[in-house]
């Protein structure tokens, strides 16, 4: 074999077979498919990722919220607490005012008795 360079000029022609072109075509085609298609698969995870850590970091904003509605829950059951103690101090409240009230009739009763029996003497 000899060593002759290969001279290759402007209006050199190149001749293929129309399967051969349309092979190349429909390879090319499909790598550009595949590209546009990876491509928008990175953006689509990118976007995710990106929502993700936005949410992330809306949540870990959100514990002073919480720790407000836990004061807020604790107020609330004091208050409650007072209520009640209240409420059964009033019951007891009634039951002595309506022990008093018998007790101030009977007084009633027995000083009359003792005005009609001193009088009468």
């Amino acid at each position: 074999m000899s060593n002759k360079p290969l001279n290759i000029s402007e209006s050199a022609a190149v001749q293929m077979p129309m399967k051969t072109v349309a092979s190349l075509i429909i390879l090319v085609a499909m790598g550009v498919f595949a590209y546009t298609e990876l491509t928008s698969r990175l953006v689509s995870l990118e976007t995710s990722r990106e929502l993700f850590e936005n949410d992330l970091l809306k949540k870990s904003e959100q514990v002073p919220v919480d720790q407000e509605q836990h004061f807020l829950l604790e107020d609330l059951y004091k208050s409650v607490e007072k209520m009640e103690e209240t409420q059964e101090m009033n019951m007891t409240n009634k039951v002595n005012i309506e022990f008093l009230k018998e007790q101030v009739q009977k007084l009633q009763v027995d000083v009359e008795k003792l005005i009609r029996n001193g009088s009468g003497h």
